[in-house]
């Protein structure tokens, strides 16, 4: 007695519900997903000339731990409140290798009020 042993076709997957997942996946996290809104700091270079009072040019050094402005160390919330003057000023920020950039970003959000300020950044 001999059996016949057919073989199975095997069927083809069908894509389209794979692709209504996917679909399905990709809605779920582009609706939960949060977007964050991005600040700007808008830096100013020098220009040449066009005013007769010179500058007021302040030292600023940043470092991991601390905030030096003309040598003396001052706090970040306190920063902004030293530079306050009616004359123009020149900060001049030089950063530490340790100094992360968030670290730049505050800084450069504290300086933003003082009127009057250009800064410039050096590694």
């Amino acid at each position: 007695m001999a059996l016949e042993l057919r073989k199975k076709r095997r069927k083809r997957l069908s894509m389209t519900s794979l692709i209504d997942v996917i679909f399905l996946l990709l809605l779920f996290f582009m609706l939960t997903s949060t977007f964050s809104k991005f600040g700007e700091v808008e830096l100013s270079t020098a220009t040449a000339g066009g005013t007769n009072s010179d500058p007021t040019i302040r030292f600023i050094k940043l470092e991991s731990a601390r905030i030096l402005l003309d040598g003396a160390p001052v706090g970040l919330d306190r920063v902004g409140a030293a530079l306050q003057a009616d004359k123009p000023q020149v900060a001049l920020i030089s950063l530490t290798p340790q100094v992360t950039s968030q670290q730049l970003i505050e800084l450069l959000v504290a300086l933003r009020v003082v009127p009057k300020l250009q800064m410039q950044v050096m590694g």
